[in-house]
């Protein structure tokens, strides 16, 4: 029974970086949560960081909410966006060579 308690957390264990992966894969994504690990950013503060129009922009936080990596909160007409799975900070550390 053991052992198939940690098969099943192994496998939803590997579902879970499957997903930050894949949500990592995309250039504006990754460029997006490269910047949000400043810290909390609005949409304002993103569009030209990302060199991208405020439409894609959008679309790729919508879809790294969607995987669980952001969170957003809204403040009267602006939306902000900060890291919410700290799974992310550790990985983007290790594929950067960073040791800290």
């Amino acid at each position: 029974f053991k052992i198939y308690i940690n098969i099943c957390q192994y496998i939803n264990m590997k579902k879970s970086s499957l997903k930050i992966f894949k949500a990592l894969c995309n250039e504006t994504r990754l460029k997006i949560v490269e910047f949000l690990l400043t810290g909390e950013k609005c949409v304002c503060e993103i569009v030209p960081f990302t060199k991208r129009k405020q439409s894609t922009v959008s679309i790729q936080l919508a879809k790294l909410e969607s995987f669980g990596i952001v969170a957003s909160r809204r403040r009267g007409k602006s939306v902000y966006y900060r890291i919410k799975n700290e799974k992310v900070k550790e990985i983007l550390k290790i594929a950067k060579g960073d040791k800290k």
